[in-house]
């Protein structure tokens, strides 16, 4: 860890987010019901955002009016940039859609690619919202479950082409993926593309956390495969996760498809989310443009947070495994042999040790047993929260062996 970094950026400092309206701080204790949780589960970050992002939103502030705003083509070439720099993917501004968010992009392609009843693939446990998008939409979740070997997540290949071949219609693929942390690897990615082509699935493709891959990860985006792949394919983004921007509530969705991007303009246009708040495009482009030394720091930094991690359970709970991500600032952490029943992890978090992991089954049956942790929080903030943890799960071992 580069120490002058961690300084520069503030990474260690803990600042106080209760009383800003923090979902993640300041609903806490409302949705769990214990007083002093120290939460991490929702996926933002406990540090501020690179301070280009925020000199640039404060320039904007001080102008005092905060009128409609409309989208600069540099903007889209902003984007397009960092795309190339960072993921060597040549994306074309035009092939560019902003949205409000990741999850409003995948609620609206999921209703322009499919009808009422079709049946949408996912690959369980993933990303609670892909259910919903799937089911309030009328749509049947097919579920590719991934198969958990080995400490890890892989594909079933097999299994997912009898569900193509089977007749269903579009796949939500999360990569890198959520809460499992996988980077998918280019053999993976190719190997669902042929399927895709092969059964004319198209693939709505969610990559928000793209940019946060650690070493010697690489993403790949699915669309960068081949013109082929990139024609079946509609992928969103957005600089929510990567830069902590979140509450600015804004996204990208990368069509190259001429007749799919048309459609789905039209159906934002009839929603009316086609405009962006005067805050967000400003807050992107800086990040865009000036943030990778940022970005950089902050990948050294919670790497460091997952080294602690690992080695923390190696010490203290060697009987969960934790599933050391690829991606993403979130572990998933077998905790089986403490429980698999949810309840009781849910009163091991809350109740006993004072903390908010997200519980494993609110991303598919496949989850149960399972903790998701977020990492992005300074080192001392870490530590308690493992700590409590610890305390608690051995205390709860202790009193049921007697």
């Amino acid at each position: 860890m580069d120490r002058q970094n961690v300084d520069k950026y503030g990474f260690d400092r803990v600042r106080e987010r209760r009383g800003t309206r923090s979902f993640k701080w300041d609903q806490t204790e409302k949705l769990f019901g214990y007083p002093g949780l120290l939460p991490m589960w929702v996926a933002d970050m406990d540090f501020p955002s690179p301070p280009e992002v925020v000199q640039a939103l404060e320039e904007r502030a001080a102008h005092g009016i905060y009128g409609y705003t409309a989208r600069p083509q540099e903007s889209d070439e902003a984007l397009c940039a960092w795309l190339k720099q960072r993921h060597e993917w040549d994306v074309l501004p035009d092939w560019i859609t902003t949205s409000p968010g990741v999850v409003t992009s995948l609620s609206v392609l999921v209703e322009l690619l499919s009808e009422p009843g079709d049946g949408v693939i996912l690959q369980a446990p993933v990303y609670h919202p892909f259910y919903d998008v799937i089911r309030l939409n009328g749509r049947k979740v097919v579920n590719n479950a991934l198969r958990y070997e080995e400490n890890t997540y892989r594909m079933d290949l097999e299994d997912l082409e009898r569900h193509m071949a089977a007749g269903a219609k579009v796949m939500l693929l999360c990569s890198p993926h959520n809460p499992g942390g996988r980077v998918w690897k280019r053999e993976e990615l190719e190997a669902v593309g042929r399927l895709a082509l092969k059964y004319r699935v198209p693939v709505i493709s969610d990559e928000i956390h793209c940019d946060l891959v650690f070493r010697p990860n690489r993403h790949i985006p699915l669309a960068s495969l081949s013109e082929d792949v990139a024609m079946i394919t509609a992928t969103c983004l957005a600089p929510s996760k990567t830069f902590n921007v979140p509450g600015l509530q804004t996204s990208y969705t990368v069509i190259p498809d001429a007749a799919l991007r048309q459609r789905f303009r039209q159906r934002m246009r009839a929603l009316s989310l086609t405009m962006e708040n005067c805050f967000a495009g400003v807050a992107a482009d800086a990040a865009y443009r000036h943030g990778g030394p940022w970005l950089d720091a902050l990948l050294d930094y919670v790497q460091g947070n997952i080294d602690y991690l690992v080695d923390f359970f190696a010490a203290h709970l060697p009987q969960c495994g934790v599933m050391k991500p690829e991606g993403t600032y979130l572990v998933w952490v077998d905790c089986r042999a403490i429980s698999a029943d949810a309840a009781v992890l849910k009163k091991l978090m809350f109740e006993r040790a004072g903390v908010v992991f997200n519980e494993g089954s609110m991303f598919g049956k496949e989850g149960e047993g399972f903790l998701r942790i977020n990492v992005a929080c300074p080192r001392s903030l870490l530590e308690e929260g493992l700590s409590r943890f610890a305390e608690a799960v051995k205390a709860f071992l202790s009193e049921n062996r007697a």
